[in-house]
């Protein structure tokens, strides 16, 4: 597709999302989240979406405006405490979860980004993580064998990005941000700044523009605190 990979907005980047289909979803809590993505498809009403993602966002932000408009028919998460109708539909059975340790959900994007099918770690042994999965052992001490994800689109969020694809995440946006846009078939990045290629440092990219498709300058960042915590002054 060349080396240019910019679209005009949010709606030419998801262009392709449809139904059924498996989506990473970057950000870690509220933070480095693609606001932009995600407005666009719940306005494009796909439904049936399998979304990997750390979290599940808060019931009027982020992945939870997915799952307000029932479009997301399975959930795979490491922390999904903030979101009241995530646990209304999870309890009435109306959403399949699968719940993972962060490290596990991190390393399976990792192993998708660099092509390996699968990953041995002894995080979930002997517990109900482990039920119906294979283990071997190593050195005496047991693994879980846990596969790479297997996702349509990445969709991701960086700080700045150039026309190549080029990505720099800032803080704790960069948790899941990087590894996601290694692993996606297809993977959109909304960015906060875009710039001419050649303008960011070379030894500051964190996501070389080999891993990104489509990239676009976002609009409109509410970058909320989800849960704010503050002390009074002695």
């Amino acid at each position: 597709m060349g080396f240019n990979k910019v679209v005009n907005n949010a709606h030419e980047a998801c262009a392709g999302i449809q139904d059924g289909m498996t989506l990473m979803v970057g950000g870690f809590g509220l933070c480095g989240i693609p606001e932009n993505s995600i407005s666009e498809l719940v306005k494009m009403g796909v439904k049936n979406l399998t979304c990997i993602s750390n979290n599940a966002g808060v019931d009027d932000f982020g992945l939870g405006l997915l799952l307000q408009g029932k479009q997301v028919k399975k959930m795979i998460s490491s922390y999904v405490g903030e979101n009241a109708e995530f646990e209304r539909q999870m309890l009435s059975g109306e959403l399949d979860v699968e719940l993972v340790p962060q490290g596990t959900l991190a390393t399976r994007c990792m192993a998708a980004g660099y092509g390996m099918p699968v990953i041995y770690t002894p995080a979930g042994v002997g517990t109900e993580v482990a039920i119906g999965k294979e283990t071997r052992v190593f050195n005496g001490k047991t693994y879980l064998m846990e596969y790479a994800f297997d996702a349509d689109f990445a969709i991701v969020k960086a700080w700045k990005g150039d026309t190549m694809g080029n990505l720099i995440f800032r803080s704790t946006a960069r948790n899941f941000n990087p590894m996601m846009a290694m692993a996606g078939k297809i993977t959109i990045a909304e960015v906060e700044e875009l710039v001419p290629a050649g303008e960011l440092d070379p030894d500051h990219i964190h996501t070389p523009g080999i891993y990104v498709h489509r990239i676009f300058q976002g609009v409109g960042y509410e970058k909320r605190i989800e849960q704010r915590t503050t002390q009074k002054r002695a």
